[in-house]
Order: C-alpha cells, then sequence, then structure tokens
C-alpha cells in the first residue's frame, strides 16, 4: 500500500488531494452531527464554496444527509469511513507514527487518530470512537469486563452502540467511588455499558480516601465482596490514564500529600496508584477495586487516553505493562517520541 500511495502522489497527487479532503469532511460530519455547512467550512478552514461543491458531491454518492437542522453522515458513508481508515493512515504518516511509538514503548499494540484532544475536544469522541470499534471485535461471551471513570471513559461509554450478539457479558467497576461528577464515575459508566452491550452489571459504591479499618469493614459485606470477585476475573479492562496532578485535584488530595507525590516524580495515576516516569509506585491511596497484579495479569488491557499534556503518564503506564494496548491522538504521540 506504502507503495502505491508514493506512486499516486508522483502521477495524480491532485486525486490524494481530493480523497483526503473528502475523507475529512466526512470526519467531521460524523463527530459533529448534525453540523451546518459554515461551522464544517471554519472547523476545516476551508472555503464555503469548497465546501458547499464537496458536501453536494457527497449528498449524491448518499454518504451523508442533509436536513435543516444540519447534515449527518448516513450509513454507507459509515462504511466508506472504516473502508478508507488504513489507506489515509497511511497517506496521512499515522501508521508509520503508530509502529514508531508501539516500538519505542514496547507494547502490544498502538492505535493514533488524528489530532491533539488539549486543541480539539473533539479528538476525545474519536478516541471514543475508535474505542468502541476495537473492544467489539474482542469482547467474547461470557466476557468479564472492567471500566474506570473519566471523561475519556464517558465519550466511550456514549459512543458504544446497542448490541445482542454477546451472551453473558458481565461488566463491572475498576474501582469504587463516589462523587459529584456522577456521570464520569466508574459505577455509571460500567452499568451505560452492560446496557449498550445487553449485559448485566456490579457496582461499587465505595468512596475514594478511607480509612483502613472502614476499608477492611466493607471488604466483609457480601455484596462488596462479590463485585470484588467479579473484578479480579476481569478479562477484558478499559481503563483512561490520567495525569497525576490532575487526578490529585480531583480527589482533593491534602496539600502536604499532593506536594509529596509531586516530589517524587509522580507524573501519572491509574487505579488510585500514582506513578513516576519509570512506572514505579510513588503513592497509592486507599480505595477498593482493581490492584496491580490484578492489571498485570489482565489478557485485555486497553488504554485511552488524549494529549500533549498526558504524554509523561502514559510513559509511565507502559512501563508497567508490556501487552498493553494504547488508543491515543496525535498529540500525545508525537509528545512521547520528543520525550524519549
Amino acid at each position: 500500500m506504502k507503495k502505491l500511495i508514493q506512486i499516486q502522489k508522483k502521477i495524480i497527487p491532485e486525486v490524494l488531494e481530493v480523497m483526503e479532503r473528502r475523507y475529512l469532511i466526512l470526519k467531521q460530519i460524523s463527530l459533529n452531527e448534525p453540523i451546518g455547512r459554515r461551522a464544517l467550512s471554519s472547523k476545516l478552514e476551508l472555503s464555503e464554496r469548497i465546501v458547499r461543491s464537496e458536501v453536494e458531491f457527497l449528498k449524491n454518492q448518499d454518504l451523508i444527509n442533509v436536513h435543516t437542522s444540519g447534515m449527518n453522515i448516513s450509513e454507507s458513508g459509515i462504511c466508506l469511513l472504516d473502508d478508507l481508515k488504513e489507506f489515509i493512515d497511511e497517506m496521512m504518516g499515522i501508521s508509520y507514527l503508530e509502529e514508531s511509538l508501539r516500538e519505542k514503548l514496547g507494547i502490544k499494540k498502538v492505535i493514533i487518530v488524528p489530532g491533539n484532544a488539549d486543541e480539539d475536544s473533539l479528538v476525545i469522541k474519536d478516541i471514543g470512537k475508535t474505542t468502541c470499534k476495537y473492544i467489539t471485535k474482542i469482547i467474547k461471551n461470557n466476557s468479564i469486563i472492567g471500566v474506570t471513570g473519566g471523561n475519556t471513559m464517558h465519550e466511550f461509554a456514549d459512543c458504544l452502540q446497542e448490541s445482542k450478539k454477546y451472551e453473558n457479558v458481565l461488566v463491572v467497576p475498576a474501582r469504587g467511588g463516589l462523587g459529584k461528577e456522577v456521570e464520569i464515575q466508574s459505577n455509571n459508566i460500567a452499568a451505560v455499558v452492560s446496557k449498550k452491550l445487553g449485559g448485566n452489571y456490579k457496582l461499587l459504591h465505595v468512596p475514594d480516601n478511607i480509612t483502613k479499618e472502614t476499608l477492611e469493614s466493607l471488604i466483609l459485606e457480601p455484596e462488596i465482596s462479590k463485585t470484588l470477585k467479579h473484578i479480579e476475573n476481569v478479562n477484558v479492562l478499559i481503563f483512561g490514564i490520567g495525569r497525576a496532578d490532575d487526578m490529585a485535584r480531583r480527589r482533593k488530595m491534602p496539600k502536604d500529600e499532593f506536594d509529596y507525590i509531586l516530589s517524587k516524580g509522580a507524573v501519572g495515576e491509574a487505579f488510585g496508584y500514582y506513578f513516576n516516569r519509570n512506572g514505579e509506585i510513588v503513592h497509592e491511596t486507599i480505595t477498593i477495586g482493581i490492584k496491580l497484579e490484578n492489571f498485570k495479569s489482565i489478557q485485555n488491557t486497553i488504554g485511552i487516553v488524549g494529549g500533549s499534556r498526558k504524554a509523561e503518564a502514559i510513559l509511565a503506564i507502559s512501563k508497567i505493562k508490556k501487552d498493553l494496548i494504547l488508543i491515543t491522538d496525535e498529540g500525545a504521540a508525537n509528545k512521547i517520541l520528543e520525550l524519549i
């Protein structure tokens, strides 16, 4: 494919330019639907004349639908986006970036979406959609799926399409948590994902930062104990990767503790553990849920994260689990390679 693209660039470069432009228009419509021509023109930095012409072509090909409320992508358009992805990724250099990052991190697989979530919030939606496509290929009957909380995980759950092709699927929160932002808590995400997959779910109503005595007491509760057994048997884990400072602030960590973990070089957080850039634990919060030894042994582990600000956090997690599947964006990928 790479050789074919090089030949096409030399002989008929205008064909590739048109293909890339139409692909990007379809992609933006799928992420922003319903969207008007003017808004689409602004997002793609194309003239309204060009957008009008391309929209007319895509409409005539039954790839998009045009309504008074705006444009949305058709089923044929969705299929075409999927079919073109590998070719466009190769053409835009994303395939090369994926392989370079995979080799540098020494992990199992890297999937990269265009853009930088720090600059464009819709990139997170693209990461969510890409994660949905990937996990629907690896989920099997009788799977136990673990999920964490966070904005990226919430986007993934929201993008997931309803399906009834799986039997006896159980979804569990990878850790407990109660807070004001209920929609991004792992309990809520577990409930949404299980509904979309036609499965069942278990909840873990346990707050962070409890005392050790309270933790030991809660573990003895029959319902919590049963959920923890399921968590130990998770065979598909989808989790978000957070910066240490961001997660500490979100969990209202005391200032002296916050200063301590940063002084120890904490850059990333997952499952209540704070890691330095080498993947070493510098701090552990008292919480219920998945333990590090469980994390290391889970067969299918998918970390989803976007934005160049998360580069060091991704580096830390990749040191811990070498069979990790990472779904991220160009911003994070380029920053990681720069740091390495």
